[in-house]
Order: structure tokens, then sequence, then C-alpha cells
């Protein structure tokens, strides 16, 4: 399982993170959002990080050159999509950016139509991707084929294993669910968030056995591309 912490402002909630856990870490360069963090510092964050660790830029309907850029400036992995971007767009950055994620809306046509974007994996979310509102899991429970999902969207400890139950991501995301207060983020809840996802995740494949593999969460280490 995936398990992605967003909203990093500081190194120690990025080295904390990591330390229990984490696969990747989200850096936020949206205008106006409370876990906006500064290129520089974003870089001298990424630069202190193990190489394993995926490391994405948060960004919101970004011209493709900014995005690319900023990417590039900041030595980050990955960049995150959460705007009204177009497929052309996302394939225009997945030229530059090795990883694309694009965030859409949970039974938006843009979810249903995912595939299009070619993006590395899609984040499904609330109709306000990004602000940390739980949607009704049953509208991504049957997303578009051969698509990674990341499951976002108010998830929290207390919450996260039974939306992983009802949807099987590949990965989940949160950022608020696991905060003392904007942009910093509670070590106890970041623990158990990680624990409960991972425990899940691994119940779920040792189902696998009983002919239910299908329908398991994606281990995303398993993949030698994501190496």
């Amino acid at each position: 399982m995936f398990v992605k912490i967003c909203g990093i402002t500081n190194e120690d909630d990025a080295l904390l993170s990591l330390a229990v856990g984490a696969d990747a870490l989200g850096f936020n360069f949206v205008n106006g959002s409370k876990r906006k963090i500064a290129t520089q510092r974003a870089a001298e964050i990424a630069r202190r990080l193990p190489p394993d660790v995926l490391t994405v830029g948060i960004f919101q309907n970004d011209l493709p050159e900014r995005v690319i850029s900023v990417v590039n400036e900041t030595g980050l992995m990955a960049a995150q999509l959460h705007g009204v971007e177009t497929a052309e767009n996302v394939k225009r950055i997945k030229q530059e950016v090795r990883t694309v994620f694009k965030a859409v809306s949970a039974g938006s046509q843009a979810f249903y139509n995912a595939k299009d974007f070619g993006a590395d994996a899609i984040l499904v979310d609330s109709e306000t991707p990004g602000e940390g509102e739980v949607f009704d899991w049953q509208m991504a429970e049957n997303g578009p084929a051969g698509v990674s999902l990341i499951l976002a969207g108010g998830l929290t400890p207390q919450n996260v294993s039974e939306g992983i139950r009802k949807v099987r991501p590949w990965g989940v995301d949160v950022a608020s669910g696991v905060e003392r207060k904007a942009g910093v983020k509670d070590p106890i809840l970041v623990r158990d968030f990680i624990k409960e996802a991972k425990k899940t995740s691994q119940y779920l494949q040792s189902l696998g056995d009983n002919g239910d593999e299908s329908n398991t969460p994606y281990d995303w280490k398993e993949d030698p591309t994501w190496r």
C-alpha cells in the first residue's frame, strides 16, 4: 500500500513521516493554500531526504512550464495536478517529469475518463479536491480499468481502513487528517494512519489466496517501474 503524507512544511514532519513508514511526501505550491511552501524551502528539505522517498510537488491550474520549472528547481521527483488541467497539459508535463499524479473528483467525467490523462496514478477526491472533505466512497468503487487510484479526501486514522476496504485503491493520501494544525503534523496521528493503512492492505492481500486477489490493493513496491 502506497501512503503519501501531503502538506509537508518542515523537515521534522518529513523525517517523522518517513520514520513511521510513509512512501511519499507532498509539498504544496498552490497559491492561497494554508500549507503552501516556498520552493527554496522545499528544495532544502528534499535534499536531506533518503533517495528512495517519492517527493511530490502539488500544483493547481499552473502552466506546464511552471510545473516543470518548479519540480526541476526543487529537485522533487513528481508532480500532482489538482486543477482542471487538460489531458494535453498533463501529457506535456509527463514528458519532463518522471512521475505525474492527476487529481479528479469522484464520479466526475474526468474520473471515468481518467486513463486519457496518461498520468501514473489518479488521485480521487471530493468535489473540491485538496480540501480534506470526505465523499461517498461508493462513487470511487468502480474506477476505470487499468488506472492506479490513490484515495484522498478527509481520510483519518479512524476511517482509512474502511476507505481501503471499500475502494481497494493503489494508495492513500492524507494531509489535514494527520495534523495538529494546518501545516504541522501530529506524530501520533501520522503513525496511526500509516499503521492502519498498511495493516488493512496486508489483510486484504492475504485474501488473495481465497480467489479475491483481483480486488486487493496494489503493492507499489513490487513494481520495478516505481523504484
